[in-house]
């Protein structure tokens, strides 16, 4: 098997400093979730259907995927 070809990814990014990410915010995630749920999904209901959300988006945003 071969691997795709094509433009390299660009996700993974690096935090802006160090731990830290001005962008990766509450207002981010809410937005995540209002686009979700457009695209007919159940509205997240739970704090802990928010907790899996921000988990996942920050391992996508942030996480090399080399190291799971």
């Amino acid at each position: 098997m071969t691997a795709p070809t094509g433009p390299e990814p660009v996700y993974p990014v690096e935090p802006e400093s160090g731990d830290d990410d001005s962008r990766f915010t509450n207002g981010l995630l809410f937005d995540v979730a209002k686009v979700i749920e457009s695209h007919g999904y159940p509205r997240l209901a739970s704090g802990r259907d928010l907790l899996e959300l921000r988990i996942s988006l920050y391992r996508f945003l942030y996480t090399n995927k080399d190291v799971l």
